[in-house]
C-alpha cells in the first residue's frame, strides 16, 4: 500500500487514494492531524503526537517539537538521556502515522509519498528520505508541499486554470508556488520560500509582546528556563488561535500554582508581527519575477497551512494582491490530500489516468569558479550557475570553462546548490576532479553537464574535449560540515586582526544589497550584477578611498536601474 504523508513542522497527516478520491486517515484519537511532537522517559517509554505534546508543560526537557527545522543539519536532541537526530524524530512520527493506517485498513503501508517544503535544499530532502527509510517506508517520491496543495485544489473540478499562486504558511516554513493547469497537466511555473518563517515565529513574537505584561512575572521568572519557555509557547499558540476569531483574547498560563494572565488585542499582535508579515513579500516577488508573470494576471491566491488562518496574514495578502484570497481548500488537509493523489498516480489509482505533474528545480545548481577583475586580481569561490532555479525538471544543461593558470594539470569542480554569489554561503553537494594537459592559461577547455531529474537526483558529467577525458559523479551524501566550520572559525579569528575598507558601513551595506539582488534574479541580469560585484570587490582590494567611492556609486546606480520595476 502506498500512502501520502504531510510531514509538517507543527502537525502531520496521512491520507490514501481510495474509491476514486483522496481520504485522510484519522489517528488513534480520531483526529486527522497528529502533532509533530516526541517525548521520552528515562525508562525508554516514548510518546508521539498529542500525548507527547501534553507532556511539554510538565517535561519540557524530555519533549521536543518543531524538529523539522533541524532536518538536514548535524544537530541532535537529547531526551531523557537518549540522543536523537532530526531524522530519528521524524521517523517516529512517520511510524506513528503508518500505525494509524494499519489500524484503519488492516494493512501496513509499504511505501509513501512524503511532502517537503518547496524551498528544502538537497541535504534536507535526503534527510527526509532517510527518515522515511528509518520508519520502514520506501519513499517513492518527495513532492513539494505547494505542488501537493495545488493538486488537491485542482482536482476539485479538473478544469483548466490560468496561473494561480499557492501561498503555504505552515508552522515552521513558508512556500509560494505559481501553478498552471491545462488538459490534465499540473505545471509548476516557479517556487520560492523561507524555511525559517511560520506560525512558530508568530508565537515567539506574541511571547515577546506579552511576557512583560503578565500579572505576576516573578512567578514565571522562578521557573527553569526550559519549562518557562514551554509554558509561554503553548499559551502563545492558544492565544494566537483565539485571535483568529476575536478582536482580543486572554493570554493565560499557570506557573507553579500561580495563574498569570494578560489581555492581548488584535491590533497589538499585528504590530508585534509586522516584521514577520514583511518577510512574506520577498518570496512572492521572487516567484513572480522568475516566471515572468504579472500579479494582475493571477487567477487565484490559494491559502494553505494553518498559519494562514491568522487575520494579520489575510489582511496583508489582501493588501498585497488587491483582492481577497481563495480559502476553499482546507488549510490543514490540502497538502496530505495532494500527497495521496500523487501516491494514487504512482500506484495507478482509478480516475487519475489523465493527470500529469511537472515541477521545477527549487534552487540553482552550479560550480565554484574564479573570476578576474579589471585590476588583474583573481577572486575565488565565485558561484557559476548551470541549472537556474525554477527550471522545469527533468533538465540537462552544459557550460564551458577554461583553465586559470599556465601548465595547470587538473581542474577541481566543487558542486553547490543555492543562490549566493559566494559559494561558501551555498550548500556544497560534492566535488569532482579531472586531469587536463599542461598548456598556457585559458587554452584548455572543460565542459560540465548537469542532469537533474524529478526525484532530485543530480548527475554531473565533466569532459575535456582536447583529450577525450571524462569524469562522472552522481551526487550522494557528503558530510563536510566539520571542516567547513573549522575554516570559517579560523577566518573569523584572522579578520579581527585588521580593519579593511570592506568593513566600513557604507561598503558593507552596498555588498549586502548587491548580494540580495544577485540572489533575487536569474539569467543575464544575475550575470550583470555579478560582474558589478566583482568590480566593486576589486576596488575594495585596491584600498583607495576615491576608487572605492566611485565603484560604490556605480554599483548603486546599476542596482537602482535593475530594481526600478519590481513585479509586485
Amino acid at each position: 500500500m502506498l500512502v501520502g504523508i504531510d510531514l509538517g513542522t507543527t502537525n502531520s497527516a496521512v491520507a490514501l487514494w481510495k474509491d476514486g478520491a483522496p481520504q485522510l486517515v484519522p489517528n488513534a484519537l480520531g483526529k486527522d492531524l497528529t502533532p509533530s511532537a516526541v517525548s521520552l522517559a528515562k525508562g525508554g517509554q516514548a510518546w508521539v503526537g498529542q500525548a507527547a505534546l501534553d507532556r511539554m508543560a510538565t517535561h519540557p526537557a524530555d519533549t521536543v517539537t518543531s524538529f523539522k527545522r533541524m532536518i538536514g543539519t548535524a544537530g541532535t536532541v537529547t531526551l531523557a538521556g537518549t540522543t536523537l537526530t532530526p531524522e530519528d524524530l521524524s521517523a517516529m512520527v512517520l511510524r506513528s502515522l503508518a500505525d494509524d493506517v494499519e489500524a484503519a485498513t488492516g494493512e501496513r503501508p509499504s511505501g509513501a509519498v512524503i511532502t517537503v517544503p518547496a524551498y528544502f535544499n538537497e541535504r534536507q530532502r535526503r534527510a527526509t528520505r532517510r527518515a522515511g527509510e528509518i520508519a520502514g517506508l520506501e519513499v517513492k517520491r518527495l513532492i513539494n508541499e505547494p505542488t501537493a496543495a495545488a493538486l488537491a485544489f485542482g482536482l476539485a473540478d479538473r478544469g483548466d486554470r490560468e496561473p494561480f499562486l499557492v501561498f503555504d504558511l505552515g508552522g515552521g516554513t513558508f512556500d509560494v508556488s505559481i501553478v498552471e493547469m491545462f488538459e490534465g497537466i499540473v505545471e509548476v511555473r516557479a517556487s520560492a520560500g523561507d524555511n525559517r518563517l511560520g506560525g512558530d515565529d508568530f508565537d515567539e513574537a506574541l511571547v515577546r509582546l506579552v511576557e512583560p505584561l503578565l500579572t505576576d512575572p516573578d512567578a514565571l521568572a522562578r521557573l527553569p528556563a526550559d519549562r518557562r519557555h514551554a509554558l509561554l509557547t503553548l499559551a502563545a499558540e492558544r492565544t494566537r488561535r483565539a485571535l483568529t476569531t476575536a478582536d482580543e483574547a486572554d493570554f493565560t498560563l499557570v506557573a507553579d500554582g500561580t495563574s498569570l494572565t494578560a489581555r492581548v488585542t488584535t491590533e497589538a499582535f499585528e504590530e508585534a508581527a509586522a516584521p514577520l508579515v514583511k518577510r512574506l513579500r520577498d518570496p512572492v516577488i521572487r516567484a513572480l519575477r522568475d516566471c515572468h508573470i504579472d500579479v494582475k494576471t493571477l487567477s487565484d491566491i490559494v491559502l494553505v497551512g494553518g498559519a494562514t488562518r491568522m487575520p494579520v496574514v489575510r489582511k496583508a495578502l489582501t493588501r498585497m494582491f488587491g483582492r481577497f484570497p481563495n480559502t476553499t481548500v482546507h488549510p490543514d488537509h490540502a497538502v496530505a490530500l495532494g500527497a495521496a493523489i500523487q501516491a494514487g498516480l504512482l500506484s495507478g489509482g482509478d480516475g487519475l489516468e489523465e493527470i500529469r505533474i511537472t515541477d521545477v528545480a527549487p534552487f540553482t545548481l552550479g560550480v565554484g569558479t574564479a573570476t578576474r577583475d579589471q585590476h588583474g586580481r583573481y577572486h575565488d569561490d565565485i558561484f557559476a550557475p548551470i541549472i537556474e532555479r525554477n527550471t522545469p525538471v527533468p533538465v540537462s544543461r552544459m557550460e564551458g570553462f577554461r583553465t586559470l593558470s599556465d601548465n595547470q594539470r587538473q581542474v577541481v569542480f566543487a558542486i553547490y546548490q543555492g543562490e549566493a554569489r559566494d559559494v561558501k554561503k551555498n550548500v556544497k553537494l560534492g566535488e569532482l576532479t579531472v586531469p587536463v594537459p599542461p598548456r598556457p592559461a585559458g587554452e584548455v577547455g572543460v565542459d560540465v553537464r548537469f542532469t537533474y531529474d524529478t526525484s532530485g537526483l543530480l548527475e554531473v558529467d565533466v569532459a575535456v574535449p582536447s583529450t577525450g577525458m571524462t569524469r562522472n559523479l552522481v551526487i550522494v551524501d557528503e558530510d563536510d560540515r566539520r571542516s567547513q566550520k573549522d575554516v570559517e572559525a579560523r577566518r573569523k579569528a584572522l579578520e579581527k586582526l585588521k580593519v579593511h575598507p570592506r568593513d566600513e558601513a557604507e561598503n558593507v551595506a552596498m555588498l549586502a544589497r548587491a548580494e540580495r539582488a544577485y540572489e533575487g534574479f536569474t539569467g543575464q541580469v544575475r550575470d550583470v550584477i555579478g560582474q558589478g560585484l566583482t568590480e566593486f570587490q576589486g576596488a575594495l582590494d585596491k584600498q583607495d578611498p576615491r576608487i572605492i567611492a566611485d565603484a560604490r556609486e556605480g554599483l548603486g546606480r546599476l542596482l537602482d536601474a535593475i530594481e526600478a520595476n519590481p513585479p509586485l
